[in-house]
């Protein structure tokens, strides 16, 4: 019985334990997978016989001579292992007696900056490595930048191959200084700097005695402790509505995800667009009631009045609204093969809503690897650029580096159903900036002689026509 109550209780430990999503990312060769390999080897988190399918492995198409090929436990792909180079994300889970992790193994080649995007868009949590015989290079500064964008607040830059400098603290330092100098005007707020062999495990899991000069704590130290509580933005409360739940008669809730912010019983909500207030009634899971629920839960939420709340619709607390516009600003990264036609219209998917959009003007490309901004016609597969987007409908948004949920979104190309970009809205456009004008077709009721016992009818079809992402105004 006592076994019993042991595991049991090893498993609510086990179900409480934050998670940590990081990615890592570096130039070809500097040991992105070999880390991440070390990491899962040396905290004892590989099976038995994923152990004796990597030394046959390494032994058979390892690239780390006498030693075990760590990088082969990521680099899945038959041309990965062919080339010696990592193409897709690669996720790994392992979790230790304090945290739970997911680990991005993303590529480092520049062709494949929109695997780089997709493995960081979720993570809390950057290593980047260098060589510390080459110290930072254009790669370190490229993927740097992306982090930037992508919103990352906690970076580690990780100094690898320290075994081959003979563990040198002049090296370390001037590396380190380099990189600084680099990050500083990027704006991420928690930098720290690790030497490290992921070869040879050296600061990896424990501390090294090669390197006596360090006083920090070792990668996996530091990932178990770094605090992202914080990351969270629990100011502004979004609710994105993603469904109606009607089961009987008695019971009608909105389905979704807190995308930010904490939510109470009885708080006083506003439903965007229409406006209309009402308050919480019950917070409902499949597990039962809450009193609030904060990000990332998903729930059920009961207002006390009856309001008419679609999907794409948003619930908010009425004195902290999100900015409500067709125009927006927004760093672009284009992610098909096909170039940009800035003439075609697209779909943009933001939080739970879909509406038709254009790309409205290109303000300047993004140079990743130097940053320069240049102005281009158009955008190829992996560029980055800065963007005015016109929507058809109004979408509900805040600015990406304040509130990631609500402010990224995607672009699909309406013939193919490709994902054509990803964004990251930087916030509203000034009308003055923007270079075409055209606003929402208007259908005035009285002057085209409708009477009103049609209007119900009509405003029920405009709806329609919104969730189908076509905006029409109504004038009665």
């Amino acid at each position: 019985m006592g076994t019993t109550l042991d595991i049991k209780a090893f498993l609510d430990k086990d179900e409480q334990k934050d998670l940590l999503r990081l990615l890592t990312a570096g130039s070809v060769d500097d040991g992105k997978s070999t880390l991440i390999g070390r990491l899962l080897f040396d905290s004892k988190k590989l099976y038995e016989d994923q152990l004796d399918a990597l030394e046959r492995d390494s032994k058979r198409m390892g690239n780390a001579g006498e030693h075990i090929d760590y990088a082969l436990l990521l680099d899945g792909l038959k041309a990965e292992r062919e080339q010696g180079i990592t193409i897709d994300v690669a996720y790994r889970y392992f979790s230790t007696n304090n945290r739970k992790f997911i680990i991005a193994d993303t590529p480092g080649h520049e062709q494949y900056t929109r695997n780089m995007i997709t493995g960081g868009s979720t993570a809390n949590l950057a290593i980047i490595l260098v060589d510390a015989r080459t110290g930072v290079i254009t790669q370190t500064r490229r993927h740097t930048f992306l982090v930037s964008l992508l919103g990352i607040k906690h970076v580690v830059l990780a100094v690898n191959k320290m075994d081959l400098v003979d563990f040198s603290e002049a090296r370390f330092n001037e590396i380190v200084s380099e990189y600084k100098k680099f990050v500083d005007p990027l704006g991420i707020p928690d930098v720290n700097c690790i030497p490290l062999s992921a070869l040879d495990g050296d600061n990896v899991v424990d501390k090294s005695e090669r390197t006596p000069w360090y006083k920090g704590i070792s990668l996996l130290d530091f990932l178990e402790t770094v605090h992202i509580d914080n990351d969270h933005n629990l100011t502004d409360f979004r609710f994105p509505v993603q469904y109606v739940l009607r089961p009987n008669l008695d019971f009608r809730g909105f389905c979704g995800k807190v995308a930010s912010g904490v939510i109470r019983k009885g708080d006083e909500v506003m439903a965007l667009p229409s406006g209309k207030t009402s308050r919480v009634k019950s917070i409902v899971t499949y597990d039962g009631e809450l009193d609030y629920a904060f990000p990332p839960q998903s729930v059920t939420l009961t207002l006390e009045d009856e309001i008419d709340v679609s999907r794409g619709e948003m619930l908010v607390h009425p004195n902290n609204l999100p900015i409500v516009d067709r125009n927006f600003e927004a760093m672009l990264v284009w992610m098909d093969e096909e170039p940009m036609d800035v003439n075609k219209s697209f779909f943009i998917k933001q939080t739970t809503n879909m509406s038709r959009t254009r790309i409205d003007s290109i303000k300047y490309k993004v140079d990743v690897n130097t940053m320069e901004q240049f102005a281009v016609p158009f955008l190829s597969l992996n560029e980055i650029a800065r963007v005015v987007l016109t929507t058809a409908k109004e979408l509900f948004f805040d600015p990406y580096q304040k509130n990631k949920s609500c402010g990224s979104f995607i672009l699909i190309d309406p013939i193919t159903n490709n994902t054509s970009a990803v964004g990251m809205i930087i916030d509203r456009v000034e009308e003055k900036d923007m270079r075409t004008m055209d606003d929402v077709p208007v259908l005035d009721l009285p002057k085209l002689g409708i009477d009103p016992e049609h209007y119900e009818a009509i405003e029920k079809a405009v709806k329609d026509l919104e969730r189908q992402g076509i905006a029409v105004k109504i004038i009665k």
